[in-house]
């Protein structure tokens, strides 16, 4: 009789808990898609909108790009391996090929050290760069695999964006 007691409990949380996400998983995603369109602003104020691209070769650390649809640039989500593991980093380019501005969206960096390049001291280096300028960029004293690695999603983008300019060019 227990074991019956026990299992009917079980089936009867199960389904409570399943209910409750089929409520919340499409408001849990809607939010989510609007924190995201509102960090695409945030890259790029002067966009109209974003429109997906998907263009073949992109490095692999390059999940999501966007073109604004008036032209001002593109944003990238790329992804890094830093030392507390994966992050993920939003970057705007302008149409000229200039770091418009960045910014890590998610970190597991070891708070005070690695973290530290969500701050502006290390963030704000790298607004208005190109692709020439990047190994001019400084690491964070003792977080430099989180800042290595930051920079090297930077490098990604960079690649990135001179695969788009390819594509434009055989259009």
């Amino acid at each position: 009789m227990p074991i019956l007691v026990l299992s009917l409990i079980c089936l009867v949380i199960s389904g409570a808990l399943a209910f409750t996400n089929s409520v919340t998983a499409p408001v849990i995603a809607n939010d989510a898609a609007e924190r995201e369109k509102a960090a695409r602003y945030e890259m790029i104020p002067e966009a109209d909108d974003f429109e997906a691209m998907a263009i073949e070769g992109l490095p692999a650390t390059v999940s999501e790009l966007f073109r604004s649809t008036n032209n001002v640039g593109y944003v990238f989500i790329v992804t890094a391996n830093g030392y507390g593991g994966e992050m993920k980093i939003i970057c705007g380019i302008g149409p000229d090929g200039g770091l418009i501005r960045g910014k890590a969206l998610e970190q597991a960096e070891t708070k005070g050290l690695g973290s530290r390049i969500t701050e502006a001291p290390f963030t704000d280096q790298f607004e208005g760069i190109d692709n020439n300028r990047l190994d001019d960029m400084a690491a964070i004293t003792g977080a430099t695999i989180s800042s290595n690695a930051y920079i090297g999603a930077i490098r990604d983008v960079f690649s990135a964006f001179e695969l788009i300019n390819d594509y434009k060019r055989e259009e």
